[in-house]
């Protein structure tokens, strides 16, 4: 096998910097219903009045009994059944007119759109006179002025509590408090001191942690549907409010079948560089590294805490079960083998759940794990640091793969919008964890969806699939595991049912163990599970673990891996080395792809991701097997006179063995492409499209197929002018695997195309080029001319494996690019 390990070959290009410009600086035109003009702006107009009539009176009403008033008022406006909201006309940012959420809801079984804007004191004129305008005033095309504006909207009423909830209603606080999320309109400290200040009048209680992102902040209430409707009629600066998540843990307790002697003879057999630049930070539970196997990988000073007061050792088992995971990759493995056990990454650990009893109430996640990381990285900050978190909340959000706050934090912590440092955070899926749903398998982890903040668009999520299918039957009996060996894991959940604009989630699969099909007591048991260790090191050195989050401890194991083998490997890289090497099982296959249509590859992604990934494919290349990874960043977008457009893309000429492609005609080989980049993120209830969509930006990739190099660029340009991302483009020769519509999704992208070696051997030129977001369409954000980094992997193999593609490849970048 040594023989096959060739590295990775890094090629040093920035690309072919092509500038274009595209000729749309918006998104898609509006729909609207027709409209009998006089009647339907009479009836805007009266209904515009009636509102700032009504708004007045309980402002009245309150001043007459010496309760505080906001100035200015919260309106919703509804759309037409199954028509869109013109929503970038309903906002006037230089008169204050804030739009503050957007909402999909259902009237007689059609979807209808609301949107809840504010509208401050003074400015109540605005709309009227575009009401006015509509009726009286035509374009010069002889359309009523402002008619995408004014036929677009059905209805308007004062807003209420259920205009600013997003979510499920039926988690809305009735006359019992709950703790609730309220996403402020603004990212000034000025206005979260205004509402805290306002929310100390009403007595209410708050936690101390805020969550900021552009235009908006996040802080959380304890309160009931009274308190906050009463917040809302006092403060002017709110744009939605949620339930606040709710943790869930996943671990469970087994009873340990291993002896001490195991973990001293490993003792004796473990090389570990104790300061090594490489490490894996696990936000838990703690850990406990008095554990003889964790003491030499975790050091006293790298264990913190959220909360001093909580101390830094594990108080229940879930921190440690996950370091000897992090730490070894395989414990059993190691522990079996009678060689030297090498470990060339040191771990560390932050508590970030409380002890207990602990806080009943939810905190603010998202802030204590950005606070987590900032204390992290400000300590030490030269550290090549993998995060790894399988801690989850799935209560109380919407299960469509909308962003959270938490999530949303994620996003913004790796994507280096804070400190311009970006990281690597490897997040659990979250489990289906009742076992009277294990019954339904593999049907009940198409209805669990990934859970929060799981969704977040940079982080890896990993969820299971099992190997695992032996079991002691003295303990046990005739009993059988539930899942097929290379079958999704019973636990794992999935993006099934998500809306098909949100990320693929799990993007990854790793062992998560197996249930015991015991037909009276469906049950996780040792056999079906991953040895690790303990947490009470004085009773035992060894436990199990199963389910996702033995799958994202093994995934950071395997980040840690590729990271201490090629040091100079960026986060974007990292993930998508993991996600490139990632393969469906046969038995995956057999369970989900039920077709070969792109919805069947839709839905495969949707359940299993990428498949589960190979370290060696990952970290080596073999004779007829050849990675080749481009590390790069390009300026989407730049300003045009008093336009924001879009500026330029990159054209990569790869070293391509033609010749040798030619020569094995009709051979099959296999092209695959990943693309890694991260987002920066835009939250908030607000369409998400538009200005008001979540990523800052995005990127595509294209290849050429057989196309020259100018029908190409020709082909990417009119690609990028779309600004649409579910276009397919024209003319291609490419027959993609899973298909651009499939693909594009989220901040890493991969597909494959098998062909002939005569029809890939032209295709060496590949496109990157971006996706309209919100950098430039809120450009009033200042991040308009911000530069965007990715990694681009390209690999090129064949199953003859006396083809030598490396040599070729390898010769052709020394006579012209460094590797």
């Amino acid at each position: 096998m040594s023989e096959l390990r060739l590295k990775n070959i890094f090629i040093t290009q920035d690309g072919g910097l092509i500038p274009y410009t595209s000729r749309q600086s918006g998104g898609q035109r509006a729909t609207y219903p027709p409209r009998q003009r006089e009647e339907h702006g009479a009836y805007i107009y009266r209904r515009l009045r009636e509102a700032w009539q009504e708004s007045r009176s309980i402002n009245t009403e309150r001043t007459a009994i010496s309760l505080p008033t906001k100035e200015g008022t919260y309106i919703e406006f509804l759309s037409s059944p199954d028509y869109e909201l013109e929503l970038s006309s309903l906002e006037r940012r230089r008169s204050g007119i804030r739009l503050l959420n957007v909402q999909a809801i259902e009237q007689d079984g059609l979807p209808v759109k609301k949107a809840t804007v504010f509208i401050p004191e003074g400015q109540e004129q605005h709309y009227l006179q575009k009401v006015e305008e509509y009726l009286q005033s035509d374009t010069p095309s002889g359309r009523p002025k402002n008619e995408k504006l004014i036929a677009s909207i059905e209805n308007i009423k004062i807003a209420v509590l259920e205009s600013f909830w997003v979510g499920d209603h039926r988690y809305m606080p009735e006359d019992s408090p709950q703790w609730c999320e309220v996403w402020l309109s603004s990212d000034s400290e000025d206005v979260e001191e205004r509402f805290r200040s306002m929310v100390l009048t009403t007595g209410l209680s708050m936690q101390p942690e805020s969550l900021r992102f552009p235009e908006r902040t996040v802080v959380l209430v304890y309160a009931n549907s009274t308190n906050l409707k009463e917040i809302i009629l006092r403060s002017p600066d709110i744009a939605e409010i949620r339930r606040a998540a709710e943790l869930a843990s996943f671990f469970t307790t087994l009873d340990n079948s291993e002896q001490v002697a195991w973990a001293k003879d490993l003792m004796e057999r473990l090389d570990v560089i104790a300061d090594s630049s490489v490490s894996i930070c696990i936000l838990d539970t703690g850990v406990n590294n008095g554990h003889i196997l964790l003491n030499p990988l975790l050091k006293d000073e790298d264990k913190r805490s959220y909360n001093r007061e909580w101390g830094s050792n594990d108080h229940n088992g879930h921190g440690t079960n996950m370091a000897g995971i992090a730490g070894y990759g395989d414990l059993q493995d190691a522990l079996e083998t009678r060689g030297r056990v090498k470990v060339f990454h040191n771990l560390e650990s932050y508590k970030i759940l409380p002890p207990p009893p602990g806080e009943n109430e939810p905190k603010l996640y998202g802030a204590i794990t950005s606070q987590s990381i900032s204390d992290i990285t400000i300590d030490k900050p030269n550290i090549k640091r993998i995060l790894c978190m399988a801690v989850t909340a799935p209560d109380y959000e919407t299960t469509d793969g909308k962003p959270s706050s938490w999530s949303a934090a994620i996003d913004e912590i790796t994507s280096g919008y804070l400190d311009e440092e970006r990281k690597l955070f490897i997040v659990s899926a979250g489990n289906v964890s009742d076992p009277t749903l294990w019954r339904e398998y593999p049907t009940s982890n198409l209805n669990m969806p990934v859970q929060n903040p799981a969704q977040s668009w940079n982080s890896l999520t990993v969820g299971a699939f099992t190997e695992k299918v032996s079991i002691n039957k003295v303990e046990n009996g005739d009993f059988e595991a539930l899942a097929p060996r290379g079958g999704l894991s019973p636990t794992s959940s999935t993006s099934y049912f998500w809306d098909n604009k949100w990320p693929i989630k799990p993007e990854i699969l790793l062992e998560g163990g197996n249930i015991l099909n015991d037909p009276s007591d469906l049950r996780s048991c040792d056999d079906l599970s991953q040895l690790t260790t303990s947490h009470r090191v004085l009773m035992r050195q060894f436990d199990y673990m199963n389910a996702t989050s033995a799958a994202t401890a093994k995934a950071a194991w395997m980040a840690a891996q590729i990271q201490v083998e090629y040091p100079d490997a960026w986060p974007e890289t990292i993930r998508a080395l993991m996600v490139h090497s990632a393969e469906w099982t046969e038995t995956l296959k057999d369970q989900f792809l039920r077709g070969n249509s792109k919805r069947d590859y839709r839905n495969m992604l949707r359940i299993c991701g990428y498949g589960v990934p190979n370290l060696e494919r990952a970290i080596w290349c073999a004779k007829n097997s050849v990675n080749m990874i481009i590390q790069s960043d390009l300026q989407p977008f730049e300003k045009n006179g008093s336009r924001y457009v879009t500026k330029d893309m990159h054209f990569h000429e790869l070293p391509w063995p033609k010749d040798q492609l030619l020569e094995l005609g009709n051979t099959e080989v296999e092209l695959k492409v990943t693309l890694s980049y991260f987002i920066e993120p835009g939250p908030g209830e607000v369409g998400w499209k538009n200005r008001y969509r979540y990523p800052s930006c995005g990127l595509r990739f294209e290849i050429n197929g057989s196309d020259t190099k100018e029908t190409f660029l020709r082909r990417i340009n009119a690609a990028a002018e779309t600004d649409e991302d579910e276009i397919e483009i024209e003319g291609t020769t490419v027959n993609w695997l899973i298909g651009k519509q499939n693909r594009h999704l989220g901040s890493i992208h991969s597909d494959v195309w098998t062909g002939t070696a005569a029809e890939l051997a032209t295709s060496n030129l590949i496109g990157i080029y971006p996706a309209v977001g919100w950098w430039r369409e809120r450009h009033w954000l200042g991040r308009w001319n911000k530069r965007v980094r990715y990694s681009l992997v390209v690999s090129l193999k064949t199953p003859e494996q006396s083809i030598d593609l490396y040599s070729v490849i390898s010769n052709k970048i020394e006579t012209t690019v460094s590797v």
